[in-house]
């Protein structure tokens, strides 16, 4: 199986184990002479069951990510944190960015005047360039993800 493989199927194993959770609180108390649709203990079992393959799975995952060296010599799990950076620093430039080019409203000159103490254009650009090396790692990260055999 291939890495890529293996990140949907953790994937798709999250989203099962919240449904299946979600059905199982749904059926938890019903009202007496109802029946339920669902048995909690029967969706608690699957969600056990699909918890410890998920667990298999993303040790897996993991190992493989320390493992795998990308062309450029770098690890992929290096990769991934590098990615990671990428975008949590996005969110406060994005958020600085936008709270200065906000129009202000003055009705009369007598109202405080609001100044700028940042350079808007600046901030975009250094927003492009986050997501720029966010992008290009992002695909060098993709090729590797179906590229590489999950590791045992």
């Amino acid at each position: 199986m291939k890495l890529g493989e293996a990140l949907r199927l953790r994937s798709d194993n999250y989203k099962k184990i919240e449904e299946l959770r979600a059905r199982a609180m749904a059926s938890a108390q019903m009202q007496d002479g109802q029946e339920i649709p669902d048995d909690p203990n029967d969706l608690l079992a699957q969600i056990e069951r699909l918890s410890r393959e998920t667990l298999s799975l993303v040790q897996r995952i993991n190992r493989t990510n320390v493992a795998t060296v990308l062309p450029s010599g770098q690890h992929l799990v290096d990769a991934l944190a590098e990615r990671d950076h990428y975008l949590a620093l996005r969110a406060p430039y994005s958020g600085v960015a936008k709270a200065a080019v906000e129009p202000q409203q003055r009705y009369l000159r007598s109202e405080i005047k609001i100044v700028r103490t940042v350079d808007p254009k600046g901030l975009h650009k250094r927003l492009d360039e986050l997501s720029r090396d966010h992008r290009l790692l992002d695909v060098v990260i993709q090729e590797a993800n179906w590229n590489t055999e999950l590791a045992d």
